[in-house]
């Protein structure tokens, strides 16, 4: 499939984002969490925008190995496992393989977290409206792990925000009762990284210096 790339790179999806995001929230002193690694870039211009904090939130895909980008479900931050069982019925994957899979992003994402937070406590949610920043959204396995790990930490009002989604995706969020910002929603996608002229990978030394770590 042949697309015109809409953003040119992170930063610049990120300010179009805080922007509809400024126009859209009216809540006062919003968090906003990013989804590192590669929201980082786009949370830290719709904090900027909104004047509001700034902190991330780690959730790791689960790949299907040899198609890693392929998600069939995601873990977050709290222990919170979500799967995607018709796909998982469809690809036949044994469940030695799942708990082998979940066991190494589970140690991937402990690392990142000791990482990025530089010995920092998590900004606190409870009571607070939370804007959840990703990139974009595939199969939005990612940030369901991450709306459902957040509830259990009591936040006033959870927003998704993102500059661009599979249209499937979005409007299954919108479906689902859980408040999304979109900037973009094609109804064909394949990849978030097709709709950026520059999708390089975000490394850990950015997500650190965009956190003032």
């Amino acid at each position: 499939m042949d697309v015109e790339p809409i953003f040119r790179d992170r930063i610049e999806a990120g300010k179009a984002l805080g922007a509809l995001v400024r126009e859209t929230l009216t809540d006062p002193g919003p968090l906003i969490l990013a989804l590192p690694r590669g929201g980082v870039p786009v949370g830290f211009e719709v904090a900027r925008a909104l004047r509001s904090e700034l902190d991330v939130f780690l959730v790791r895909k689960l790949g299907v190995p040899g198609q890693e980008e392929l998600a069939f479900g995601a873990i977050a931050s709290g222990g919170v496992r979500i799967l995607n069982e018709a796909l998982l019925a469809e690809l036949r994957l044994s469940q030695r393989a799942i708990e082998r899979i979940t066991a190494r992003e589970a140690q991937e994402l402990n690392r990142r977290e000791e990482l990025y937070r530089c010995g920092r406590p998590a900004l606190a949610a409870r009571d607070r409206t939370i804007v959840l920043v990703d990139d974009g959204l595939a199969t939005g396995a990612s940030m369901k792990a991450a709306t459902a790990a957040l509830q259990s930490h009591g936040p006033k009002r959870i927003v998704v925000a993102v500059p661009v989604a599979a249209q499937e995706i979005f409007n299954e969020f919108r479906r689902n009762v859980t408040e999304i910002l979109c900037l973009h929603a094609p109804e064909q996608f394949t990849a978030v990284g097709i709709w950026y002229e520059d999708f390089s990978q975000v490394t850990d030394e950015q997500v650190q210096r965009l956190l003032a770590c």
